[in-house]
């Protein structure tokens, strides 16, 4: 993601944003290069929303309208330049290029290391850890599931939907669950809002780790993790989410006094079956 695509999320953060209305901030961050210059009915056909759908948008931004959020985009808005890779890039350089901003985004986002801090011992805590990923996200949710639980007690990947998944998380619950972690990543399925919601009626904490801050997923009591998807390939690339699971684990193990211990354990196991190869 670029400076100006950076600087327009930073806009829309801290406001509470209709789902309507986080498609339209989505539509803007993606579209950072040409938002200056969008007219309203333009951005109410990019966004698949209605021209007073982006006038309420900008009022909650508090702009007296979408002039006045257009003139605040000009003023601050991009040099023209920043979205462009090198020049005579093939499309998967291009691709490779923006998901390297992807990352220096997210490492520019964890000078704060707080959000991750506080994740990592919401979620340390909570026996057992449900680990929440569908579809695009399920190979997110399972790469953290195998590394998590070489070091915390009880974790349980949930990475299939279906009747089943409500069943799994009462099941959680009744072992004594406190939060859940939640690896979102678009296209959203409508069953992980539905679980999200589901575990939050039953007083669990949601730790979301989603492709944005807008992500339709997330809700107000949640701890969110924003990590951008490269969107220029026919499949979203997920980089930046990876990473961030990630810095999430190493948060954890920080707060898991047998982390080590458990870690030299199975080193020693996998020796003496010859696990490995190396």
């Amino acid at each position: 993601m670029s400076g100006a695509s950076t600087r327009l999320q930073r806009l829309f953060e801290g406001h509470r944003l209709t789902p309507t209305q986080r498609r339209i901030a989505q539509c803007l961050v993606r579209r950072a290069g040409d938002a200056p210059f969008l007219s309203s009915v333009e951005l109410a056909e990019l966004a698949g929303v209605s021209q007073p759908s982006v006038t309420r948008f900008a009022v909650a931004l508090g702009f007296d309208g979408y002039p006045g959020l257009r003139r605040h985009l000009r003023e601050h808005g991009p040099t023209g330049t920043e979205d462009a890779g090198p020049p005579g890039d093939n499309s998967y350089q291009q691709a490779i290029h923006a998901e390297i901003e992807n990352l220096r985004l997210l490492a520019a986002q964890l000078a704060d290391p707080v959000p991750v801090a506080e994740a990592g011992a919401l979620l340390a805590a909570s026996r057992p850890l449900p680990v929440l990923g569908l579809r695009a996200a399920s190979a997110q949710a399972r790469g953290f599931a195998y590394f998590a639980a070489k070091v915390h007690p009880d974790v349980r990947l949930l990475d299939e939907g279906g009747t089943m998944l409500a069943d799994r998380i009462d099941a959680a619950v009744r072992a004594g669950a406190s939060a859940l972690l939640c690896f979102a990543l678009p296209r959203h399925p409508r069953e992980v809002a539905a679980a999200l919601d589901q575990a939050r009626t039953a007083g669990l904490r949601v730790v979301t780790v989603a492709d944005s801050a807008f992500a339709p997923v997330a809700g107000s009591g949640d701890i969110l993790l924003p990590a951008a998807v490269g969107t220029g390939l026919a499949f979203d690339t997920a980089c930046a989410p990876m990473l961030l699971g990630r810095a999430l684990l190493e948060a954890i193990c920080d707060q898991l006094p047998q982390a080590q211990a458990r870690l030299e354990e199975f080193d020693a196991r996998a020796t003496e079956r010859g696990l490995f190869l190396e």
